[in-house]
Parts: structure tokens; sequence; C-alpha cells
């Protein structure tokens, strides 16, 4: 028994975010499961640091490319590949848990970000081609993203909805899980077999806090808007729209803590661990983070605390001239614009290696 057992007897689920061909094939992911690890959530930058960064892509590459494959192609197979066999590893934590936990989560081509009826199709195109009950569709909450989401867990299909930073993206998130469960169990969709994670972000709005606040302040923006969202989470799945869907077999969309590795050195290292272990939740932790946390983290819930104490902390920034909202909306243009750059520079060293490797094979 691990400390990711003992995390899961309070409710929250520990998962990792990483994802590459070395971790599936060594049996790395395999012991981390048998420690207790729940779930696994990749992202366009994580791929092109697994792809890019190492060699052991490169065969598959070549022949893909020597098969008459795009890069576009390419890409796509050995992503798919990826997730499929993360997703069989991770299938008796799925069956185990009744469909909780065991998923490993794929993101929607990022540069498909202002169309919604591409980003729908190609999730539902992705969902199919993975064909894995324990995957989950990554799509961001953006305003049109929402939408996709909602057409996408209409359809039954499993979501992960990241890119929240602020409470108001959160509440839009949960409308649209609410709507597309609707609209499911209209087409005679069976609920309980629909799940979904809400993706918080957290160490990014402490690390641009903290470039303009001092004292007291510092280190206290990302915990307190993570309460003031985990209150909302719970005030949403109480409520009468969500008992209705409940009824018919609904299950919650967990909030999901992303972005959980200490950036600030100052800070403990098991910081984004510690101060959000709550029920129903689930936190996604880089490798380092992980092994301190096994190493020398504590188990005990953190949430929820006093909401009003985290709604006044948010207004001592605001009185300190910042103002959360316009951060959260910075940071979440940023990263749109971070995961299209390493899907592009992903893309593009791919390329290189796939003629770099064709002209050593002649």
């Amino acid at each position: 028994m691990s400390k990711m057992h003992d995390l899961a007897q309070l409710g929250q689920s520990l998962w990792i975010d990483n994802i590459n061909r070395a971790m599936i094939e060594s049996g790395s992911l395999q012991s981390l499961i048998d420690q207790g690890l729940r779930g696994q959530t990749s992202n366009p930058t994580i791929f092109k640091q697994a792809i890019s960064s190492s060699s052991d892509y490169d065969q598959r590459i070549l022949d893909l490319t020597e098969a008459g494959k795009s890069v576009f192609d390419i890409y796509d197979a050995l992503t798919i590949k990826d997730v499929q066999d993360a997703a069989d590893l991770f299938h008796g934590v799925y069956e185990r848990t009744q469909g909780l936990d065991g998923y490993v989560s794929l993101e929607i081509n990022p540069k498909l970000g202002n169309e919604s009826e591409a980003q729908l199709q190609e999730g539902l195109r992705l969902w199919k081609a993975v064909n894995r009950p324990n995957v989950m569709i990554k799509v961001p909450a953006t305003k049109k993203g929402c939408g996709v989401a909602e057409g996408l867990l209409a359809q039954g299909v499993n979501v992960n909805v990241t890119l929240i930073f602020s409470a108001e993206q959160y509440q839009d998130v949960v409308w649209s899980y609410l709507k597309g469960l609707s609209r499911a169990a209209a087409a005679g969709k069976r609920l309980s077999a629909i799940r979904s994670v809400a993706s918080v972000f957290v160490s990014r709005l402490d690390t641009a806090v903290d470039k303009v606040v001092s004292g007291s302040l510092r280190g206290k923006a990302a915990r307190s808007n993570c309460e003031i969202i985990y209150h909302k989470f719970q005030n949403a799945f109480a409520g009468s729209e969500f008992n209705a869907l409940q009824a018919k077999g609904a299950h919650v969309q967990r909030v999901l803590w992303a972005s959980t590795g200490t950036k600030d050195p100052v800070y403990s290292d098991t910081k984004y661990i510690e101060e959000l272990i709550a029920k129903d939740t689930v936190n996604t932790v880089p490798d380092k983070t992980l092994e301190a946390y096994l190493d020398h983290g504590k188990v005990q819930l953190a949430l929820p605390k006093d909401v009003a104490q985290a709604q006044l902390r948010i207004e001592e920034l605001r009185e300190a001239g910042v103002d959360p909202n316009v951060v959260c909306l910075k940071l979440l243009e940023d990263g749109l614009a971070a995961f299209e750059k390493s899907f592009e520079d992903l893309l593009a060293s791919i390329e290189e290696k796939s003629k770099r490797l064709c002209a050593k094979s002649f």
C-alpha cells in the first residue's frame, strides 16, 4: 500500500502527467500502476518531448514514412499507439474502480481550436481510432471548446476539458457537461458509461501573480482560486439539474488539478498536492512531483475550507492591483498558444526525423 492508495481512500485519485514509449515498454508505468497510480494525461508538449528527444519512435517513423504516410499521419499513428497501449495497462484499474479511474487522455489537434465542427469531428475520430472505453478526449475550455465538449458527451464520448484557469471558465465547463449529458439521455445513451473531468491548471497562476505581489500574498492565488472552484463544484453537483441526471445513472464530473509541479523552489515540492487533497477529485502530476510525494508527502484532506477566506484573499489581490480574472484569461491564451507551438514543433521534428532516417536507410 502506497500513499496513492491512501489518497484514494480519501476520494482523490493520482494520475501521472506524462507518456512515452519507454515508460510503457520498460515496465515503469506498470510498476506505478501496481503502486496505486490510477490514470494518465498527455498533451502536445508531452508528446513533443517524448518523440523529438528520443530514438524510441525512430523505427516506427521510418516504417510509416516508407509506407507513404504523411507527417500528420505519422504523428497520429504514434500518439494513438501510445494511448492504446497505456490504456490497456490501465484497463485493470478501470475495471476494479468500475469506470471511475484507469483513463488515458489524448488531446484534439490544437490547430483546430477555432473550428468547432472540425474539433468535434476530430474528437469523434480519435475516440473511434483509439477504440478503448478508458480513453478521454481532451478539449480546451474555451467558449467553442465547451460546445465541442457538450457535443462529444452527447454522443457518449469521455471528455477531459482542459486549460481551465478561472472560476468563470469552470462554470461554463459544468454547464456544458450537464447539457451534454441531457442530450445523451435524450438520445438514449447509457449515462453510467460516460465519464468526464474538468482540468484546472494550478501552479501557473501562482507563477504569474507572484511576479507582481509580495509578502503574505505570494503563493496564495492558486490555492484560493482552487478553493472557490471546488466550492462551485460542490454546489453544481448538489443541484436539482444534476440530481435528475444522476437518477438516470450520471456521474459527477470530477475536478482534476493539473499543472501541479512546483515552479518556485521556495515552495514545497509537494505544495500542489497537499493543498488540494479533496473528495471526488483527481491530481495529475509530473514524474518528479510524484516521486517527491511518495517520498515525503502528507496524506490529509485539505478541502473544503472556508470559501469566504479564499474569496477574501482574491479581493486582497485585487486591492493590490492584480485581477485574477485578467491573469487567468492571459494564462488561457498563453496555454493555447504553447500547445499549438508544441504541436507545430512536433510535426517539424517528425518531418526532420523522417527525412534523416530515410536517407540513412539507403
